[in-house]
């Protein structure tokens, strides 16, 4: 085990910058979602997730310590990533699926 030893303080201190980060990408989440971008709303989806995949890999990796777990959690991790795109994927494959004899609202 060759973990360096941390004071409580710059940990606090790290958590304390993480939380502001956090506070403000949130808030350029809200004001993507008003903002006026282009004649969709393609790509305020778009920049909403990816600020929220930010926001996602701050929580996990710096508040959660998963930036230094163990190879079997990644690996469990990896599975959990794998299986969610998959059932993401066949949602959106199956979006216009309706059963016969049904309508399509």
């Amino acid at each position: 085990m060759s973990e360096k030893p941390v004071s409580l303080q710059s940990y606090g201190r790290l958590c304390a910058v993480i939380f502001l980060v956090l506070v403000i990408t949130t808030g350029c989440m809200i004001a993507t979602s008003f903002a006026h971008l282009g004649d969709g709303w393609t790509l305020k989806v778009a920049l909403i997730l990816a600020i929220a995949a930010i926001n996602a890999f701050l929580v996990a990796g710096y508040l959660m310590h998963l930036l230094s777990e163990k190879k079997l959690v990644y690996t469990v991790l990896a599975f959990t990533v794998f299986f969610a795109i998959g059932l993401f994927g066949l949602t959106i494959w199956a979006t216009n699926g309706f059963p016969p004899g049904t309508a399509s609202h």
